[in-house]
């Protein structure tokens, strides 16, 4: 399904570059990123940010130390879309 329409692409685009490895995506700006594009009206950001969540399972809920997303997450900013999906 086709879950951003500005840059066609889809739930499993979306969850290909999670389970890619490399750097870890937990929100639509870094997916964004990753899949080489940008956020045209960020009205997907909130589909994109819920199909990484559940890629993540419980490990997008809370990182524990030992967790090897730990090491590799950012700063969890609020994407600047969100507001734009509302």
């Amino acid at each position: 399904m086709i879950v951003c329409s500005c840059n066609v692409l889809s739930d499993q685009d979306v969850r290909d570059a999670v389970n890619a490895g490399g750097s870890l995506t937990r929100n639509a700006k870094q997916m964004y990123g990753c899949l080489g594009c940008s956020a045209e009206c960020g009205r997907c950001a909130r589909t994109i940010k819920a199909i990484i969540d559940e890629a993540l399972g419980p490990c997008a809920k809370a990182c524990c130390a030992g967790c090897p997303h730990a090491a590799n997450d950012e700063t969890t900013e609020p994407t600047e879309f969100a507001l734009a999906a509302c």
